[in-house]
């Protein structure tokens, strides 16, 4: 598709080709290109993969291969990169980003900078990156990254560029699964189709045999809420599933992160931490409870996706289809419930879902929102 000096900022970017046309185009001629740009997509689908790649076609002199790779591994000194490791990004990030934004390039052709989770700020957050939007420097480009432009305030979505990566199939992520990571071929067909072609979630579960028991438990959990005191059950029972999930994500790099802090200041693991390491140590361990906690709200809202999968299989089988089914080892109660349920009563379910998240993104307790739901899976009534 490229030439062997072009593809190298685009290796890793997989199934996007339009995309990679595009802002190919567009760094290799300033007509092409605008100030600000906007990568939408579904999670999964390598939004950040591709806006890094950008920056390195932007930032590298043509043929500068060193450079390019600076860029990939996140540390030219022309790229600023946030990603927010907790559950929003605060506005003293977006100061600080607004503040490099208006230093000139020290070694490439611009300065970039990439936002990955632009839709994790809030809207006074937004409004301080308005500024440098509306009146951007010379030779700096804005690449935020969002799963759709309606993540956005208007006002942002007004002043940028968008480009929209499409869905891969099922097929296609599941060969690039099993090319990735030797798995046999059925468990990458599966872990594909159940991450619902979410690239790095279709990964994990075709690795992790342990995430793939926690996503079954999960669903038949839901599936076997028959009353209220059941739903109080379940949603205890998913809660705790979700911690494990998150932990087992958080807690190898934590202990790296401080053995690593406890390296870096000339202590053995177990020695006596003095009062001035000890402040660190602190701060390191508040930053990573933000991190657990934007880990379990991530894994509750994987949750709530598995478990619109399943819904959404109910409803199909009981408008006839079949084909296109996301749950198949489900198949026997999926049948079961689409024929004891009306089709109005799971669209509920599926209604209750949308809600859920929504009260979750709003900060509600995770065990009572879940408790909400599955009341309404019980009961047929909604929460709300």
């Amino acid at each position: 598709m490229h030439t062997a000096a072009s593809s190298l900022p685009w290796e890793d970017v997989w199934g996007q080709d339009d995309a990679v046309q595009l802002l190919q185009a567009a760094a290799s001629d300033p007509a092409q290109l605008t100030h600000a740009w906007l990568i939408t997509g579904p999670p999964g689908s390598g939004r950040s993969t591709l806006a890094y790649g950008f920056a390195a076609a932007l930032i590298a002199e043509p043929g500068d291969d060193a450079a390019v790779r600076q860029v990939l591994a996140r540390s030219h000194p022309d790229l600023t990169a946030l990603r927010t490791e907790q559950v929003v990004i605060r506005i003293e990030e977006a100061r600080q980003l607004v503040e490099r934004a208006y230093y000139s390039p020290s070694l490439g052709r611009y300065r970039v900078i990439v936002v990955e989770d632009a839709d994790r700020m809030a809207e006074r957050t937004s409004n301080v990156l308005l500024k440098a939007l509306e009146e951007p420097p010379e030779r700096t480009i804005w690449v935020l990254c969002a799963p759709s432009d309606a993540d956005l305030l208007p006002t942002i979505r007004s002043r940028v560029r968008t480009v929209r990566l499409r869905e891969p199939d099922v097929s296609d992520v599941a060969r690039l699964i099993a090319q990735r990571t030797g798995v046999d071929e059925a468990v990458a067909e599966q872990a594909a189709r159940h991450a619902q072609r979410h690239i790095g979630m279709a990964q994990r579960l075709a690795t992790d045999a342990d995430a793939r028991r926690r996503r079954d438990e999960t669903l038949r959990s839901a599936l076997a809420v028959r009353g209220v005191g059941d739903a109080v059950d379940a949603a205890a029972r998913i809660v705790q599933v979700a911690t494990d999930d998150a932990k087992a994500l958080t807690v190898e790099r934590d202990e790296a992160e401080r053995a690593s802090l406890l390296r870096t200041v000339g202590l053995a693991e177990g020695a006596a931490v003095p009062p001035a390491v000890r402040s660190q140590l602190n701060a390191l361990a508040d930053e990573q409870k933000r991190r657990a906690t934007r880990s379990l709200r991530d894994g509750i809202d994987r949750v709530l996706t598995d478990l619109q999968s399943l819904f959404r299989d109910v409803v199909m089988v009981q408008f006839g289809r079949t084909d296109g089914l996301i749950n198949t080892e489900l198949s026997d109660d999926l049948h079961a419930l689409a024929a004891a349920w009306e089709p109005d009563r799971t669209l509920l379910v599926l209604d209750e879902i949308a809600l859920t998240r929504r009260n979750l993104e709003r900060n509600a307790a995770p065990a009572l929102a879940l408790e909400s739901l599955l009341v309404a899976v019980a009961t047929g009534r909604s929460s709300s």
